[in-house]
């Protein structure tokens, strides 16, 4: 059972990763001053960006949990860094979907920008581009380099969580720049 659902985690995290890459696409047409996939984008998504945002967060802290819990997998010492900013984002985005606040977006992009940047850290430790602290040696069983799961050559626990990072941080920022209705006041 626990190599099943490391198996569907996976496959929601390859999945994750054509949503980002597509993100990514229409954010750097807007760039380059072709809006037309951001203002379909935008129409498909509007009013669902901070629930997306909540869906993915609640879907990795859940992952995680499992991860620590049910597989029994220790967690390393950038795995927690990782989990102090996801955690919170599952409790805030929510919160923030159900008052339909698109304001707390902007406050909430710090946490996954940072904790992105912890996972593609943890990404060079895992595939030794970059040396071990002692911490991370004594943190957990193997140090932060084990790599407790493998999906498809390429699946690791950092890898779902920078892609959970990224459409996060995605969906927090179509929230928090969302185009305004005008208000004409008489």
């Amino acid at each position: 059972m626990t190599h099943d659902v490391i198996v569907i985690l996976a496959v929601l995290g390859v999945i994750g990763q054509v949503v980002a890459a597509a993100l990514l696409v229409v954010g750097l047409l807007a760039l380059v001053r072709v809006p037309g996939p951001l203002r379909a984008l935008r129409t498909a998504v509007e009013g669902y960006e901070l629930w997306l945002a909540f869906l993915v967060a609640a879907i990795a802290t859940g992952g995680s949990l499992f991860f620590s819990e049910i597989a029994h997998f220790v967690p390393c010492e950038l795995c927690w860094y990782q989990r102090i900013c996801m955690y919170p984002l599952s409790i805030t985005t929510l919160l923030a979907a159900l008052f339909d606040d698109p304001r707390a977006a902007r406050y909430l992009l710090p946490l996954p920008a940072v904790g992105a940047g912890v996972s593609v850290y943890h990404l060079l430790v895992e595939n030794g581009v970059v040396g071990e602290s002692k911490t991370c040696l004594i943190s957990a069983p193997g140090g932060c380099g084990v790599k407790w799961i493998n999906e498809f050559g390429y699946m690791t626990i950092p890898t779902l969580a920078l892609t959970a990072f990224a459409l996060i941080f995605a969906f927090l920022l179509l929230a928090a720049f969302e185009p305004r209705a005008t208000v004409y006041v008489r």
